[in-house]
């Protein structure tokens, strides 16, 4: 490896870092989102800085090359955070789905409050909209 591809290396994985970071600190990015940046920029930091880590880990799993271990777990990555992300957005469209049906039964029942409001000679009586009492007036 050349001090080049080293400084590189280093200098990416800290960028991924200190944005992450930075993103969490401005509430742009929630923590459970930020863990799996965290974790890779960590983890690009330490193969950047101990080269050897990777191929002894490609030894250990019985993988010929080490750069295929390195594409086989982003790629694991990547899924993972797929299957994350479809997670969240089936509870958010189940979510959305709940509240848009609670705005249309409140939309009508609203407008059944004001179309009795609005014709108060057909029901015999007045109805109030809201449930403030009259101010007592002494004279």
């Amino acid at each position: 490896m050349t001090i080049w591809t080293y400084l590189t290396g280093i200098l990416v994985a800290l960028v991924i870092l200190v944005t992450v970071v930075q993103m969490m600190r401005h509430g742009r990015l929630r923590e459970r989102h930020a863990i799996w940046w965290l974790v890779g920029g960590v983890v690009i930091l330490i193969i950047t800085i101990f080269p050897a880590t990777l191929g002894f880990m490609a030894r250990l799993l019985g993988v010929a090359v080490p750069i295929n271990l390195s594409l086989f777990l982003a790629v694991g990555v990547l899924a993972l955070l797929a299957l994350q992300h479809s997670s969240e957005i089936t509870s958010h469209e189940k979510k959305l789905r709940v509240l848009t049906e609670e705005v249309a039964l409140l939309k009508q029942r609203l407008e059944t409050i004001e179309s009795a409001a609005d014709s108060p000679e057909r029901t015999g009586s007045s109805v109030r909209t809201t449930g403030a009492k009259k101010p007592n007036r002494r004279t």
